[in-house]
């Protein structure tokens, strides 16, 4: 080969060079700044390019979807209870997210991805409060509350569990005429003063006056009035009553609204525990004093909009001041805080879940200053 051959050969390959430098293409000897805005305008034109806008579309759709539902889960019908078991498990519906990211990163849809901003922000704007750590140390009262289960088969290590965890004021939720004494038995140490009325009843460090049972509808339909007194007292399911506090006195109820159920013909059935509500709703909402904690199973989250009777009077313990969604039920994998410590006049400064027990639900607790 000749010298002239050559250079131009060697001209040659600098003008590819040269040519492939210009139109963007690989130069593994540029690293410089210049080289991340080249990737970052090339990434914006791929971006821009309408194939990835048109692929995932049912991804985008589904994305959307999930959004509206958590966002308008208030306007579900609540026919067979439909709108409670979704009010009920809303947090979860956040699982969704990620599996929708996954196939919009697997297809390479930009429509999936942009839609994917509504769902997340919407269950941020619902429970991204929650994520936070908000509990204080300190406190002037503690109180718990615990379904301690009629199908417990330990009562007795349940009360000294709940014993220990130092509440000044506990109460307990289906009590079994069997397992009353036992209860009674192992916190009279700890706790001088209770009341039981029905199935619930109240353990307190601090004297208890002005005990009674709070008519929650438990007893409906046209035999109700039938009933004796003592029978409706043995089977009442709310009791209210008053905590002498240095602080003055504090109204205390305890309530455990009706179970729901699943039928295969009716589907979930939520009226004992709606009806119960609503009833709870009026006896705290006819209270007069300004102080008020309701401590209790209520069979349904503070979202359900089937305790908007109670929640609308009372706030949340664990949404002002606790760490994490603390859920209770069930016990080994909760999947709904269904038990609660609800407030009015009064500040919660730490709320959290207890150790399980021998129970089906999980015990809870709460710090409150005046």
């Amino acid at each position: 080969m000749t010298r002239a051959n050559t250079a131009n050969t060697a001209g040659a390959v600098g003008a590819v060079d040269t040519a492939e430098t210009s139109r963007g293409g690989p130069d593994l000897g540029d690293t410089g700044p210049g080289t991340g805005r080249a990737r970052i305008h090339r990434t914006l034109r791929g971006a821009l390019r309408p194939e990835p806008w048109k692929r995932g579309l049912v991804l985008a759709a589904l994305a959307l979807l999930l959004g509206l539902l958590m966002l308008l889960h208030a306007r579900i019908t609540d026919r067979g209870g439909l709108g409670s078991l979704v009010e009920t498990f809303l947090p979860w519906f956040g699982l969704f997210v990620p599996v929708l990211l996954a196939g919009a990163l697997w297809r390479r849809s930009a429509s999936a991805a942009a839609a994917l901003v509504l769902p997340v922000v919407v269950w941020l704007s619902l429970f991204g409060g929650l994520l936070v750590d908000k509990s204080h140390s300190g406190g002037d009262l503690t109180v718990a509350t615990h379904n301690v289960g009629a199908d417990n088969p330990d009562p007795a290590g349940t009360a000294r569990d709940l014993a220990a965890s130092g509440a000044d004021v506990l109460a307990l939720e289906e009590i079994t005429p069997q397992a009353k004494p036992v209860y009674e038995r192992e916190l009279a140490k700890a706790y001088p003063h209770h009341a039981v009325l029905g199935t619930v009843g109240l353990w307190s460090r601090l004297p208890l006056s002005d005990t009674r049972p709070v008519d929650i509808e438990t007893d409906y339909g046209p035999l109700a009035d039938t009933k004796p007194v003592d029978a409706r007292t043995a089977e009442g399911r709310a009791l209210r009553t008053t905590v002498a506090t240095d602080r003055g006195p504090l109204a205390v109820y305890v309530a455990h609204l009706g179970s729901v159920r699943v039928f295969p013909k009716t589907g979930f059935s939520t009226g004992s525990r709606d009806r119960n509500a609503q009833a709870l709703g009026e006896a705290v909402a006819a209270e007069r004093n300004e102080r008020v904690v309701l401590l209790g199973d209520l069979n349904g989250t503070v979202d359900d909009r089937a305790l908007d009777g109670v929640t609308s009077r009372l706030r949340s313990a664990q949404d002002e001041a606790g760490d994490g969604f603390g859920f209770t039920w069930p016990k080994k994998f909760p999947l709904a805080r269904i038990d609660h410590v609800l407030v009015r006049g009064v500040t919660p400064v730490s709320a959290w879940v207890l150790p399980a027990t021998g129970s089906d639900h999980r015990p809870v607790a709460a710090g409150i200053d005046w």
